[in-house]
């Protein structure tokens, strides 16, 4: 062989080496990828039967607004558990009829401002129409669904400032959060100075609230309005918190929308994940009771692509650890009232 062609030979042998080794990392990357835009990421072919019939069409005879809205499905579930071949839920329902979370979502009061419309009750939005009809699922869709809401779980990454929704292996959401302040802080519905860091753990949601009643967390009062970032007074929307268990302990740490989407990405709540409005519907729909949550403070992540990402310390944990050799332990009491929330908008 000659000495041009071994020289070709060796350059050929390490592109392949290298090629191989970039769809090793891509293939093997276990890691959450951060940093995603929010929305639907690609995820593996769906395996839910798009050709069974449903067991039943629900007619929708006169338009629902979000104010009867729970309560219309509360009374499907009742009416039709029983001529089902499976347990009826609201949940199952709407993950059979996803246009229903699309509706949901554009209840959002700034989806509402970009399309020129100012929405003072998000209450009075119609979700059902009047003709609409909702599809209860045939018994194999309902079992694809039901061990696909089994396999989902909700991370959050602090410092990242991300709740994302995986399935499995694959992400099929990511979502923009704010976290709690860095800071100590007195409250009257904790009666003592709180620590406002968002607690990390492990643990799953065992409560919804369909129903949150607000309260301000230094007064103790209740409030139903909220000023929005575009400093317009609306009422309090309707849209369904959710409670973690972290840890095994009932912290009052929830996870609910926010009001004021300019705090996303910054630590601006006392202690609860905020989201957008309309993600808020989606977690709601794709995170029932006993869905696991994890809540990680991770200052490092390899996206898909390989890249390393690199978050700031906003609770100085590497200080904090380097100083006493271990990480700062969080505090955050539950509420006295169960259905209360006392995160401002």
């Amino acid at each position: 062989m000659s000495k041009k062609h071994a020289i070709g030979t060796i350059v050929a042998a390490g592109l392949i080496l290298s090629l191989s080794l970039f769809f090793w990392i891509r293939s093997s990357q276990k890691n959450i990828a951060a940093g995603e835009n929010a929305g639907t990421l690609p995820v593996p072919a769906d395996s839910i039967p798009v050709s069974e019939p449903p067991v039943a069409l629900v007619p929708v005879l006169h338009d629902i607004p979000v104010a009867a809205y729970f309560a219309f499905m509360d009374s499907v579930v009742a009416r039709y558990d029983s001529i089902v071949p499976y347990v009826l839920t609201e949940h199952l329902i709407v993950r059979a009829n996803p246009w229903i979370i699309d509706t949901l979502e554009n209840t959002d009061y700034y989806r509402r401002i970009a399309l020129g419309r100012f929405v003072y009750d998000q209450k009075t939005e119609v979700v059902l129409k009047a003709g609409d009809s909702l599809r209860l699922p045939g018994p194999q869709t309902a079992a694809a669904l039901l061990a696909a809401m089994a396999a989902t779980r909700l991370d959050i990454n602090i410092p990242a400032y991300r709740l994302r929704i995986v399935e499995g292996d694959s992400i099929l959401y990511s979502f923009p959060v704010r976290v709690g302040k860095n800071q100590q802080k007195f409250l009257a519905m904790a009666g003592r100075v709180v620590d406002l860091r968002t607690l990390t753990g492990t643990g799953e949601i065992i409560r919804i609230n369909r129903y949150p009643v607000f309260y301000d967390p230094v007064t103790g009062d209740i409030f139903k309005y909220t000023k929005r970032d575009d400093r317009n007074y609306t009422l309090m929307p309707q849209i369904p918190w959710l409670e973690p268990a972290i840890n095994g302990q009932r912290y009052g740490q929830m996870i609910h929308p926010t009001t004021n989407p300019a705090t996303l990405g910054k630590p601006a709540s006392n202690g609860c994940i905020g989201t957008r409005e309309a993600d808020a519907w989606r977690i709601y729909y794709y995170a029932p009771v006993g869905t696991p949550v994890v809540v990680r403070y991770d200052l490092t992540e390899i996206n898909a692509p390989g890249d390393t990402l690199r978050y700031k310390d906003i609770y100085q944990y590497q200080k904090k650890s380097k100083k006493s050799g271990k990480q700062a332990s969080l505090a955050f009491p539950f509420p006295s009232k169960p259905n209360a929330c006392w995160c401002l908008p």
